[in-house]
Parts: structure tokens; sequence; C-alpha cells
């Protein structure tokens, strides 16, 4: 098989993926939603697997798809509720935040980003601190550093990137919260799957698509390069 046939064969899956993925969101955030336990637990296990294909197809960095699978393992190992699931599954999220971070690089970023971005984990593990089990505060603060990190660097792709990253660190602030008995928003599971979701989509587009216009591309589109001539969508790092 031809390069060319197989870069073909790639670029045709890159829409039935994508459709495929915005079908499991649908059926997982109207599972959660609805209470219907059996579409979360089909649907779930499917989102980062179709998201990580797509990101191929798309021949997304590598450390991308890794950092995507990675989040496939966390989903999956938090399904059951057992406290050493739990820390597995936080370990696998950990392993896809270390895959980001060495995908962002060492570009330039916001030193008052960076400032507020410590200013909120420093207030968020204070507050929550007390209500965590004993056995969780330490690995939940290196966690939650790690994340923010990641959150942080996400800001060096451009500001879908830097969104996902935010909206992952709010995402795991809801679960925390739960954990550490807080009040809730109504439907919390709801809330903490979509800005889940969010997140490693957004994520994504940031990686794979220019910066000067993300969403042109989400679909497997030319884009532009900014000398104006065709150009890929996301390089290897």
């Amino acid at each position: 098989m031809s390069a060319a046939t197989a870069a073909d064969r790639r670029e045709r899956l890159v829409r039935p993926l994508l459709v495929a993925f915005l079908v499991a969101v649908a059926v997982d955030l109207v599972g959660v939603l609805a209470d219907i336990r059996v579409a979360h637990l089909v649907a779930k296990p499917l989102l980062m697997p179709l998201l990580a294909g797509y990101a191929a197809a798309r021949r997304g960095p590598r450390l991308l798809v890794a950092a995507l699978l990675f989040g496939w393992g966390g989903d999956t190992l938090l399904l059951p509720d057992a406290d050493l699931a739990f820390l597995l599954g936080m370990g696998s999220f950990a392993a896809g935040h270390v895959c980001y971070l060495w995908l962002f690089g060492r570009d330039r970023s916001s030193l008052p980003v960076a400032a507020g971005y410590a200013v909120v984990l420093t207030v968020v593990v204070a507050l929550l601190w007390n209500g965590l089990p004993a056995e969780l505060r330490i690995p939940m603060t290196g966690y939650s550093l790690l994340l923010t990190a990641m959150a942080y660097r996400a800001g060096t792709r451009g500001r879908y990137a830097a969104l996902g990253g935010a909206l992952f660190l709010l995402s795991d602030t809801l679960i925390a919260s739960g954990i550490a008995d807080w009040p809730q928003l109504p439907a919390p599971d709801f809330w903490v799957m979509l800005t889940y979701i969010a997140a490693q989509f957004l994520l994504t587009v940031g990686v794979l698509a220019p910066r000067t216009n993300p969403w042109r591309s989400v679909a497997g589109e030319p884009a532009p390069t900014r000398a104006g001539g065709p150009g890929p969508a996301a390089g290897q790092p």
C-alpha cells in the first residue's frame, strides 16, 4: 500500500470518527442526566478512543493520542466505585497530563496567568483539604499540581486549548468538591462529564488546528499556513 493510499484512507476516517464521537457524547450526557446507567457505562469508555482515533486520522502528534488514551484509562478505571480504582484512574489521568505537558514544550507563557493559576490551586486545596479523606489528601494535591501546570501550559497552543485546560481543572475540582462532601449543583455528574468532554475536545482542537482559525480544520479540511499555502494540521513533537 502506497503512502498516498494510506493517507487517503486515514482522511476518509476523519468525519466518521468525529460523528461517532459526538454521538457517544450525546448518549453519555443524556444517560447521566436521565440516570440511565447502562448508557453511561457503554458510552463513556468509547469517548476517548474515538477522539484519539480522530486525532490519529488527522495525523495529530503521538503525544496527543497518548494523552487521550490515558484519559480513556482514567475513564474506565473510575467506573467502579472503589478507592483503589479511583487512585489508579487518577494515575492514568496524571500520565495523560504529563503527555500534554511534554507536547506543549517550552514555549513562553504568561506570568500573570501562571500567578492566577497558582492562586486558584492554593485556594482550592486549602478549602477542600479538611473535607478530603486523609489517605487522599497528598495524592490529590500532587495530582492537582500537575493538572494545574497542564492547564496553564495549554495556553501556549492558543485560546481553545487554554479553555480546554481550564475546563479540565474545573471538571476535576467538581469531582474533588463531591469527595469533600461540599454542596453540589443539580445533576453533578452531568456537569463533571460535560466539562471533561469539552476540555478534552478543546485541547484536541487546539493542538490539531491552526491558531488563526482552529475550527476551520476540525473535520479535516485543509488549512492555510501563515504564508497562505497548504499546511499540515499538526506536526509531530
